[in-house]
């Protein structure tokens, strides 16, 4: 029996230019919102942290000392 991505959240490995599926999925869950982005739009994310943003805003915000 095949089994769908759809609406599963996948495991990834970020990388410095991309990122490495380790867990198929159609999306990950941004690390500040937790909003669902879905791996086509996944823009933003942290390396050193292996997380996930929705957005520049976002990453920014999280990734700016404190």
């Amino acid at each position: 029996m095949l089994m769908s991505n759809s609406d599963r959240p996948a495991r990834l490995h970020y990388l410095a230019n991309g990122f490495r599926v380790l867990v198929p999925g159609d999306h990950v869950v941004c690390a500040v919102s937790g909003a669902r982005i879905a791996l086509e739009d996944l823009r933003y994310w942290d390396v050193a942290g292996q997380r996930a943003f929705a957005s520049a805003t976002l990453a920014t915000e999280a990734l700016s000392p404190q």
